[in-house]
């Protein structure tokens, strides 16, 4: 099984060049958009040692690629950083704006491809390409407990990284998954996009009860 805590730097370059169909998009929208982020974006994490990591697919063009932190821009971020609020993963005022001065607790985020892909789908070998980055994440961070996959393919992406078996852990929102070998615990929830909620695919209720889960299997071993 790949060693989940290898070495390496966390985060890429701001100037990474590894994916050119990617390079080719910030550099267009650097152009366009010069006030823009527009680079590979770093992991958000907390000052104390993170026992939760949140994992999403990519960047979104208004989101994090334009603010350059994760989940920040859009309206994925509302209602993420509302619900870590409410659960005591983050601290503060969310204002969609990096420098609002919220501030995680025991928790981070990142992507598993940390540039915009177009059409905000990343190739197979783009994903293989940023994956030392998610490898290299976890291994800064051995007070891990808990990861969270939004959506399938991130859910799909981080297996992969860690070489387990895609069809022993099957997607399903709310689902919890023990990851042989790797002293990590995976939960899985539908993406917080603004697609899933206005469709009723996700409502807040559900989203929530997925973090309750977490919240308590994490007080309950902090309490053993």
């Amino acid at each position: 099984m790949t060693d989940a805590r290898s070495p390496g730097p966390v985060d890429p370059p701001k100037d990474c060049n590894a994916c050119p169909r990617l390079v080719g998009l910030r550099q267009d929208l650097q152009v366009q958009f010069p006030d823009w982020f527009n680079a590979p974006v770093p992991t958000f994490r907390s000052a104390d040692a993170p026992q939760l990591l949140i994992v999403g697919l990519a960047p979104g063009m208004r989101g994090a690629n334009r603010t350059g932190r994760p989940f920040t821009g859009d309206y994925a971020g509302d209602l993420l950083y509302e619900t870590m609020i409410d659960f005591g993963f983050a601290q503060g005022t969310y204002r969609a704006d990096p420098e609002d001065g919220l501030a995680l607790r025991g928790a981070m985020i990142t992507n598993a491809v940390r540039c915009l892909p177009p059409e905000n789908k990343p190739t197979g070998p783009e994903i293989r390409t940023c994956r030392p980055y998610l490898l290299s994440t976890l291994r800064a961070d051995p007070a891990l407990k808990l990861v969270l996959a939004l959506g399938r393919i991130a859910h799909d992406t981080f297996l992969s990284a860690l070489d387990q078996r895609r069809a022993a852990h099957p997607f399903a929102h709310g689902a919890r998954h023990e990851l042989t070998g790797t002293g990590l615990v995976l939960y899985d929830s539908y993406h917080c996009s603004r697609y899933n909620t206005n469709t009723g695919k996700l409502t807040t209720e559900m989203f929530r009860s997925v973090f309750s889960a977490m919240r308590q299997e994490l007080d309950a071993a902090g309490s053993a």
